[in-house]
C-alpha cells in the first residue's frame, strides 16, 4: 500500500500507465489536501517513497474520480496535469529536471504515449452535461452545447502555447452512420424543449493504445441530466494519430447497453461491456476490433468496471466490481472467460456507496505496469485514498 500522510490520493485512469517509462518504477499520483481544498501531483519511488510534489491545484469535482489527469513525457523528465478548473480548464507542462513550467489553455486527459502535441477534448462539458450525479447546467461550459462547429477534439501546442479545433462535434455527427436517427431523435427534443434546444451531444475521452499509433474517442450524450429525458447517444470511433481513417468501433445508442471501452495491449482490439450476443438486455465482458469488426463475448462479468489486458499477456484481463461492502479487482482469462483470482478492496466509507463524484468513494480503476507484472488500484480504507500494487497472478499464454 502507498499511503502519503495527510494526502487523499489516487491514481488517473485506468487506461493511462501511471509508471514511469523509463523503467525506473516511478509511480504519478495526485493527492488532495482535505483541509486546504487544493490538489498537488506527487511522485512516487517505486518503493512508495515521495520523490516530488508538484502543483497547488483547487480541487475540481472530477479529482475524485481521476486526480489532475497527471502522465508522463515519453522521456519520463516531464510531467503534463491540469491545473485550471471545469468552467476554465488549463494544462500544466512541468520538467522534473529543471522546474520550468508552461501552462496552456484547454486540458488532456493524458498526454499520448508518443508525446506532444497533446490532444483534447472539453472535459468541464461532460460536468455541466450532468455528469458524476450533477444536474444539467448549459451555463458552465465555454461554448454552448448545440455550438457544435466550435467544440469537440483540439490540439494543444505547448511550445506555440495555443489550442486549436481540429475535429468538431459537428464534423464526427456529419459521418455517423446513425446520422439521420441521431437528428430523428433530436427532432423530438426540440418539439418539446423548443427550437434552441437539441441533444447534449459531446465529444469526450479521448484514450490512446499503448503505442500512440490510435486513439478512441467517445460521441454522445450519455451523461447528461435524466431530467432531459433524452435518448442514451453512445458511439465509440477509432482513429489514427493525426485523427485521420476514423471509424466507429462499437455503438451503445438509443436501448443498446455498454459502458468502459479502451485498448487492448495488442494496439488493436479494445475491450469493455457491451451487449450480450444470446440476450441484449444483459450486458456482457466483450471485444472488437478498432474497425469495428469481430464483437466478440468473453464472459459474463457483467459488472460494468474498467477491463483491459496485460502488455506481458494478452490472454490476462483485470476489471473491478462493486459490492455490498467494496470492491473487487478481478482477473480473467481472456480465452477461457474464467476468473482466474478476485481481490477484496476498500471501495467506499460509510454504510452504504454514495453516489457521484466525491471523496468518500473512490473507483478502483486497475491498470497493468509497463511490465505487466503489477497492478495499481485505487483504495479507500478511511477517509484517506490510497493506492495498492497488486501482484499480477501467473496465467498460461
Amino acid at each position: 500500500m502507498f499511503r502519503v500522510p495527510q494526502r487523499w490520493c489516487v491514481h488517473a485512469y485506468y487506461s493511462l500507465c501511471p509508471y514511469a517509462p523509463d523503467g525506473s518504477g516511478r509511480i504519478l499520483i495526485a493527492g488532495a489536501d482535505l483541509e486546504q481544498n487544493v490538489a498537488e501531483v506527487i511522485v512516487l519511488s517505486a518503493q512508495g517513497e515521495q520523490l516530488q510534489r508538484i502543483g497547488a491545484v483547487p480541487i475540481q469535482p472530477s479529482f475524485w474520480h481521476t486526480g489532475l489527469w497527471q502522465s508522463w513525457s515519453p522521456d519520463s523528465k516531464m510531467i503534463y496535469f491540469q491545473s485550471g478548473s471545469l468552467e476554465a480548464p488549463r494544462t500544466t507542462r512541468y520538467h522534473l529536471e529543471t522546474g520550468e513550467s508552461i501552462e496552456v489553455d484547454g486540458d488532456i486527459e493524458g498526454i499520448p504515449p508518443c508525446g506532444e502535441p497533446a490532444i483534447s477534448c472539453d472535459h468541464g462539458m461532460l460536468y455541466a452535461a450532468g455528469y458524476g450525479g450533477h444536474s444539467y447546467n448549459p451555463e458552465l461550459c465555454r461554448v454552448p452545447f448545440q455550438a457544435r462547429t466550435k467544440h469537440g477534439i483540439s490540439k494543444i501546442d505547448f511550445q506555440a502555447q495555443q489550442t486549436e479545433l481540429i475535429l468538431s462535434t459537428q464534423a464526427i455527427l456529419e459521418q455517423h452512420p446513425l446520422r439521420d436517427q441521431i437528428l430523428q431523435a433530436e427532432q423530438a427534443i426540440q418539439a418539446r424543449l423548443g427550437p434552441d434546444e437539441g441533444l447534449t451531444l459531446m465529444t469526450y475521452c479521448v484514450r490512446w493504445n499503448r503505442s500512440g499509433t490510435r486513439c478512441l474517442f467517445f460521441f454522445g450524450n450519455h451523461c447528461v441530466d435524466r431530467s432531459r429525458q433524452e435518448p442514451k447517444i453512445t458511439s465509440i470511433f477509432t482513429a489514427d494519430r493525426d485523427l485521420k481513417n476514423i471509424h466507429m468501433a462499437i455503438d451503445l445508442s438509443f436501448d443498446r447497453r455498454g459502458v468502459h471501452w479502451a485498448w487492448q495491449a495488442d494496439d488493436e482490439h479494445l475491450i469493455g461491456y457491451g451487449p450480450d450476443p444470446v440476450d441484449s438486455s444483459k450486458i456482457c465482458l466483450a471485444e472488437i476490433r478498432y474497425d469495428g469488426t469481430g464483437y466478440r463475448k468473453i464472459c459474463a462479468h457483467a459488472s460494468g468496471g474498467h477491463p483491459s489486458t496485460s502488455p506481458a499477456n494478452h490472454d490476462l484481463i483485470v476489471t473491478d466490481e462493486g459490492s455490498a461492502s467494496g470492491g473487487n479487482v478481478v482477473f480473467i482469462s481472456k480465452q477461457s472467460g474464467q476468473t482466474i483470482q478476485s481481490v477484496a478492496l476498500p471501495k467506499f466509507v460509510g454504510a452504504s456507496e454514495a453516489s457521484g463524484r466525491n471523496p468518500l468513494r473512490v473507483c478502483h480503476h486497475p491498470v497493468f505496469n509497463h511490465t505487466g507484472d503489477r497492478v495499481l488500484c485505487n483504495s479507500l480504507p478511511d477517509d484517506l485514498a490510497t493506492l495498492v500494487e497488486l501482484q499480477a497472478p501467473s496465467i498460461e499464454s
